[in-house]
């Protein structure tokens, strides 16, 4: 199956009853093992990484699998409503539909996280990914990068109002933080404690990044098996990466993980 960005996607749908809804994907038929496509919170699958890995992907013959979150880009869905579990259900849907053998994960901020996860559950159930390419990997965002980031009258509002919503330099309207999304992401923490994603990772992560600082990536690194965990540190990179030095250092990276 091939869907150009400009071509109407596929749809799957996730979930039953009141909360099913209709993922957006777009799959790249080709070679190897499939690469999907994670994006970051508020992102979606025509953001420029994933455009850059999907021209690669084109010249290279080679499989690739991008999709919409729900409530991002063309899925179904309302943002505010959405927690990280929601996403992580939204990834391994297409994940099992798509590309559920060996695929390569490549997650970028939020996606990062996400593809941990998945990494996790396919390793114990003994289909481990072939690797993890992972842009200023926010795991654990909500409470290390938020919540404990918040001052205390922000942490009342969200615990009176259900919600804050938070200026965005990357999205002209703000952010709704939500109670439930940082509750629920207590639930999916893995920083602190050693996890084995089952594959070989490779970290890029920008120096100047202000919304992913570059020690969260090294208490990343701290939580991974040593053997087969690559750390990339760029000294003027931002959090989005996505000059053109950077998009061709994630080409590369992906290109090697996956040779």
């Amino acid at each position: 199956m091939t869907s150009a960005q400009g071509e109407a996607p596929e749809f799957i749908v996730v979930g039953e009853g009141g909360k099913a809804r209709r993922i957006a994907v777009r799959c790249r038929a080709g070679d190897g093992s499939p690469i999907v496509w994670l994006g970051g919170f508020r992102s979606d699958m025509g953001a420029t990484k994933a455009m850059a890995l999907d021209a690669w992907a084109e010249r290279n013959g080679r499989a690739f699998l991008r999709f919409d979150y729900t409530g991002h880009g063309e899925s179904d869905g309302v943002f505010a409503e959405s927690t990280l579990s929601t996403w992580l259900a939204d990834a391994q849907a297409v994940i099992e539909t798509f590309a559920p053998k060996r695929p390569l994960l490549v997650g970028s901020s939020m996606g990062g996280w996400i593809a941990c996860l998945i990494a996790q559950a396919l390793t114990q159930q003994q289909r481990p990914p072939s690797g993890l390419v992972l842009i200023a990997p926010a795991l654990d965002f909500t409470q290390d990068l938020l919540w404990e980031r918040f001052s205390p009258d922000i942490r009342a509002t969200i615990e009176r109002d259900g919600a804050w919503f938070r200026p965005s330099a990357y999205d002209p309207s703000p952010v709704p933080i939500t109670k439930a999304l940082i509750a629920d992401g207590r639930r999916h923490r893995l920083l602190g404690n050693a996890f084995d994603p089952g594959c070989p990772v490779h970290i890029l992560q920008g120096m100047d990044d202000p919304d992913v600082p570059y020690p969260h990536a090294l208490k990343v690194v701290q939580s991974l098996p040593k053997a087969g965990t690559l750390l990339t540190l760029i000294a003027d990179g931002d959090h989005r990466l996505s000059r053109p030095q950077d998009l061709a250092r994630l080409v590369r990276a992906v290109t090697d993980m996956s040779a």
